[in-house]
């Protein structure tokens, strides 16, 4: 008897064992948060060392028990951004090189495009969106829940009011999932008018969190509009998080404001975070934050020069981090290059999926899988390209005019000066600024290279963020200098001049004329588009609710 039992005993641990095995010998496909601020200076975070007043004690603690990036690179505004995160290709790729969407244009990301959330949700993940979209909403086929999302809380433009919700004079703000017949159901959230949207955003990701089926792997995409204009705060929130900046200074009460997003959203992040460690799914979680761009209003980007909408380090500089139990090395500052696109290419690899195995073809992606040196540490990537705009590739209503205007505007610039400043009186005639960038910017390894017309060019923010609600920069002698429209040549060695001071263009021209030589390149690959409805002012906006419109 005592024979029998020990072999049943011995049986058991045996299948058990195979079963072990059969479970575990499989990698788990982990839980992906990830999170998105608007606008946010990469200084305005205490991870980067920050002297701006502004408190984030829940993005520090992940970040320094994660892997800070040092050189996470971004596009310099937030539909360019966005659509490299997507997707996991250049803008030049998918036609947001042309810049942000306007609320009434005809655009977005083309259906053929397989975004991020469709690629996990074919590998078995729950997929919802929560806060901003500013990808495309001109059609129903365009917006989040059919471009692989379940469920999507939050807006589909770009800058809302917080509390009214609206874009302009339009609300721009919902509810939606697909239903059975595989049609948008539009919840419009009027009655969340008075709540602020930060605080809404937070308490859906954590109802999400919450109610997942752990037997499935969630995708969170958690899109906060912090701390994009307007700068707005509940005042009990401005009391709890900016008490220490003393001021009765009109301007600094607008930077007590600013402030207040960030430490509400960080807040915010804090209560994610609980809620999956409660859920027990934090273990198995890669949560990844980042900045859209650099503070363009009001904070900080030191030390880096120039701020949202310039290709200087400080517009295309993310304040970034990657935390998760699966890395192998944390609490370090990882020095590689990395670039937004990069996301996509890594979670494909980390959820096992096969992109040459499904019905809907997936274009050719620019990422790459940058885990190891997340987690190890091992050199990945030696070039990114920042940006490539020609006018050429774009066909719209005016026509050769724009592309005349491009060429011709501005002129007779000193090529190595960046301190010549143009009225911007004299920018008036031009529908868009963008009309006059033919330009082509680019890092390979620590050179970079800005070159072309029209040319953003900013100072340097303060340590201590911006006193007034406009773009403020200095110069070197702490003078006044906004921003500038310039052409010219501008190389830079990132690793002795993270300030972008000097330009090195006449001192190399070897590695101008290699750099040069690769924009041909890109520009093989560049969409064409077409702006079609400029003229429609209004479109979108129906009974008071902004809605698609073709």
């Amino acid at each position: 008897m005592v024979g029998t039992c020990t072999l049943l005993s011995s049986s058991v641990v045996i299948v058990f064992l195979h079963l072990a095995y059969s479970v575990y010998s499989k990698p788990v496909q982990p839980n992906i948060v990830l999170v998105v601020a608007d606008d946010l200076g990469y200084n305005d975070v205490g991870f980067r060392g920050s002297n701006t007043f502004v408190s984030t004690p829940n993005l520090d603690k992940l970040a320094n028990e994660g892997v800070i990036l040092e050189n996470h690179i971004v596009s310099a505004t937030c539909s360019p951004s966005r659509s490299a995160l997507m997707t996991g290709r250049y803008p030049i790729r998918t036609g947001f090189w042309k810049g942000n969407l306007d609320r009434d244009e005809e655009f977005g990301l083309g259906l053929d495009e397989t975004l991020m959330p469709e690629m996990l949700r074919r590998n078995g993940y729950r997929t919802h969106g929560v806060g901003k979209w500013h990808l495309g909403m001109y059609s129903w086929d365009h917006t989040p829940v059919k471009r692989g999302f379940e469920t999507w809380f939050g807006s589909y433009l770009a800058q809302q009011d917080y509390f009214t919700h609206k874009t302009v004079d339009g609300i721009d703000f919902r509810d939606n999932y697909e239903n059975v017949n595989g049609e948008v159901v539009d919840n419009v959230r009027s009655d969340l008018e008075g709540q602020y949207s930060t605080h809404l955003f937070t308490n859906r990701s954590v109802e999400l969190i919450q109610a997942h089926d752990q037997n499935e792997p969630l995708f969170l995409y958690l899109a906060y509009t912090s701390a994009h204009t307007p700068h707005q705060a509940p005042q009990e929130d401005v009391e709890k998080f900016a008490a220490n900046i003393s001021t009765n200074n009109t301007d600094f009460l607008k930077r007590k404001k600013y402030s207040t997003m960030i430490s509400i959203m960080d807040d915010g992040i804090g209560k994610v975070v609980n809620a999956l460690n409660e859920k027990g799914m934090k273990e198995n979680t890669v949560l990844v934050f980042t900045s859209d761009n650099g503070a363009g209003l009001i904070g900080s980007n030191y030390p880096l020069r120039g701020g949202k909408r310039s290709f200087f380090e400080g517009g295309v500089r993310g304040a970034s981090f990657v935390y998760s139990p699966r890395l192998e090395k944390t609490g370090y500052t990882n020095t590689n290059l990395h670039h937004v696109t990069d996301w996509y290419a890594t979670f494909q690899k980390l959820v096992g999926d096969k992109p040459d195995q499904h019905e809907k073809p997936q274009l050719e992606i620019d990422g790459i899988d940058i885990w190891k040196s997340l987690s190890e540490g091992e050199p990945c990537r030696e070039e990114v390209l920042y940006e490539l705009r020609d006018p050429s590739k774009r066909l719209d209503y005016t026509g050769k005019n724009a592309r005349d205007l491009a060429r011709a505007y501005p002129v007779s610039l000193n090529t190595s000066s960046t301190t010549i400043q143009l009225p911007y009186d004299d920018m008036k005639p031009l529908k868009s600024s963008n009309y006059a960038q033919d330009f082509f910017a680019i890092r390979w390894k620590n050179w970079k290279l800005l070159t072309g017309t029209g040319l953003t060019v900013h100072g340097w923010s303060s340590p201590t963020g911006q006193a007034d609600e406009y773009e403020k920069f200095s110069d070197e002698n702490g003078k006044f200098h906004n921003w500038t429209i310039v052409s010219g040549t501008f190389l830079y060695n990132l690793s002795v001049d993270v300030r972008e001071k000097f330009n090195l263009a006449d001192d190399h021209p070897d590695i101008v004329k290699k750099l040069l030589e690769k924009r041909q390149g890109y520009m093989d690959i560049v969409k064409i588009i077409s702006e079609r409805n400029h003229d429609k002012d209004g479109v979108s906006l129906v009974d008071g609710v902004r809605k698609p419109w073709v």
